[in-house]
């Protein structure tokens, strides 16, 4: 008999053996059924965090790679520019890790004294510190350096898959580029 690992299809043939003898299944706590269901249980759980964890993953690459589109689109000093060095990468760097320091001083300053900070700014704080820690080992951005990866940033739409043929390299706070 195949193995059955969804938690659907288990309950599926769980609600067919109960039509089939008329009344209800009682599974009993150590028995294989209750065994099983519990380890689709568990299987489901670990696959709705890992696929939670890979959407906000490439949304944040995604949002990096935005922030950058729209930094060498918008600045006048940066249109006509058609490739980058270390150095002014890792400046975008530094404006991408501090686009929310505005927010965050406001939610300082709103603060009274001797309470706690509001949630979103201890979310917010977080962030960057976390930001800061990977732009010192070496931040992953879009490769600034190469004319056809800035001609396809300035065009790119938007889209996840079109990021894919974007090459990216890793960028530490001091301008070098860190090799993987």
């Amino acid at each position: 008999m195949p193995l059955s690992k969804s938690l659907s299809k288990i309950h599926k043939n769980l609600h067919i053996k109960k039509k089939a003898t008329g009344k209800d299944v009682t599974i009993h706590p150590n028995g294989r059924k209750f065994k099983q269901i519990n380890r689709a249980t568990l299987r489901e759980a670990k696959l709705q965090s890992k696929k939670k964890e890979f959407t906000e993953r490439r949304s944040n690459e995604l949002a990096r790679v935005k922030f950058i589109q729209d930094l060498i689109n918008t600045l006048d000093e940066y249109k006509n520019c058609t490739k980058f060095d270390a150095n002014e990468i890792a400046s975008f760097i530094q404006l991408f890790i501090n686009r929310d320091d505005e927010e965050i001083e406001e939610f300082k300053s709103k603060r009274r004294p001797n309470r706690p900070p509001h949630n979103k700014q201890v979310l917010l704080e977080n962030k960057k510190k976390l930001e800061m820690e990977e732009f010192d080992k070496g931040f992953q951005i879009p490769d600034l350096t190469l004319e056809e990866n800035v001609k396809f940033l300035r065009n790119w739409n938007g889209s996840f898959g079109a990021m894919s043929t974007l090459k990216l390299i890793r960028v530490n706070s001091k301008g070098e580029i860190v090799i993987n």
